[in-house]
């Protein structure tokens, strides 16, 4: 019987030695921008309780509704595959109460999302997300110093022409009376919507602003505007956001059609828009979600964060023309001819003890087969160890982009080493 080849799940994508290192060189600059703004990392179990998210998130929302990865563990507890981010960090807040050691908190994660959808340009099944969360602050300033995080992080990145939308979705106090204002002026037009906004219509009626087919757009633009049916304290806030924001010379467009897709968040509400990605041009995204913590069960906790997908991200930048720096090639490939595969294998551990990336034959090549395999791998020096060299104590050091070679002894290697990669420009270990 034939075996069929089992391949990874849809939407699913595999990351391949070739392109860790675009993805070691992002987290690495997601580290840093975090670090520059106070923000410390947290990491969340990749399940949660599924309560998490119906609380959270909502019962209404896509994600609760048609997307999330759930099953029942053999304890028989209805566990989900992390949905989204926002919800497990408050949860582990709530949990370990991190806001005794003073507020606000200020975490950041990068993490992998997991949802039932369809595959989209750069948002796929399981996808890698950069967050971050400011806890217990109900500050307009907490909302523009997480936004310019994701902005300032972005444009170091070499993007700069990112597209900010920025404007509220009110509180419990002033968005009943739009939501009722807004099914109004959408209840003669459930005929002419598609099937997800006459399912909205009652279950979440603000995602009727963000529908993607152009018709139901095209509607969406004749809406009441939820700007103008804001309460005073909600509009205070809002202008102290664009204050701040303001003041940090962050560019952004108010537009009243900026709703967000899940239930938790109340007042500010952001999106990052890029021109180059089509009709699914959302970068990353975030607001303000002040009542998250009590659905959770916990005390009235004020929070405002975003996230940004990093597939995304990449793909833009692609896009854009903007190409992270080449994986490293190892420091040095020793090469050996003869009988000499142990004394490599000594002469590596060494070197590699020393700080030096150092890679050895494991196949039985033939020397001139080392030296192609050496430069595929870019090395930038090889050690060369036959066995005449070894009789006489010494090794043969080849700097590959000159072809340039010398015979050093033994215990000179690692300085030999030392020199050559100086030599070149490269850091020394």
């Amino acid at each position: 019987m034939k075996t069929v080849a089992i391949t990874a799940p849809r939407g699913m994508p595999d990351i391949l030695p070739d392109q860790t290192g675009r993805w070691r060189w992002l987290e690495a600059r997601i580290h840093e921008a975090a670090r520059r703004f106070g923000y410390r990392e947290i990491r969340t179990p990749l399940v949660e309780a599924t309560e998490v998210f119906q609380r959270g998130v909502g019962p209404g929302t896509d994600i609760v509704e048609k997307e999330m990865y759930t099953f029942l563990d053999r304890g028989g507890r209805s566990l989900s595959l992390r949905a989204e981010g926002t919800a497990p960090v408050v949860r582990a807040f709530l949990e370990h109460n991190l806001g005794a050691g003073g507020l606000p908190v200020r975490v950041y994660y990068i993490c992998p999302i997991f949802r039932y959808d369809r595959p989209q340009a750069g948002r796929y099944r399981q996808h890698t997300q950069f967050g971050a969360e400011v806890l217990g602050s109900p500050h307009p300033g907490a909302d523009a110093e997480v936004l310019s995080l994701a902005v300032r992080f972005v444009e170091s990145l070499g993007l700069r022409d990112l597209d900010i939308r920025l404007s509220s979705v009110g509180d419990q106090v002033c968005r009943p009376r739009y939501l009722d204002v807004l099914r109004e002026y959408y209840r003669p037009h459930l005929d002419e919507v598609c099937a997800d906004c006459r399912r909205r219509f009652e279950t979440a009626p603000l995602r009727l602003l963000d529908c993607k087919k152009e018709r139901d757009r095209e509607l969406a633009r004749g809406a009441p505007r939820i700007l103008d049916f804001l309460c005073p304290p909600c509009r205070e806030h809002f202008e102290g956001v664009r204050a701040h924001l303001d003041a940090a010379g962050i560019r952004y467009t108010v537009d009243p059609l900026i709703v967000r897709g899940l239930d938790y968040y109340t007042r500010t509400a952001w999106e990052a828009l890029s021109g180059r990605l089509g009709a699914q041009n959302a970068v990353f995204g975030g607001g303000r979600y002040d009542g998250l913590a009590e659905q959770l069960g916990g005390p009235p906790t004020p929070g405002v964060g975003f996230g940004l997908g990093l597939e995304r991200l990449l793909l833009v930048l692609d896009q854009a023309g903007i190409r992270p720096p080449e994986d490293p090639g190892p420091d040095a490939v020793i090469a050996t001819a003869g009988t000499g595969g142990p004394e490599a294998l000594a002469l590596a551990d060494r070197l590699r003890r020393a700080g030096f990336a150092v890679v050895t034959d494991v196949m039985g090549r033939s020397l001139r087969a080392q030296m192609k395999q050496a430069d595929r791998l870019g090395a930038k020096v090889v050690l060369l160890v036959g066995d005449q060299e070894r009789q006489r104590g010494v090794v043969v050091v080849r700097e590959m982009r000159t072809g340039a070679q010398e015979e050093v002894s033994l215990d000179r290697v690692e300085e030999a080493l030392r020199a050559q990669l100086l030599a070149r420009g490269e850091r020394e270990p």
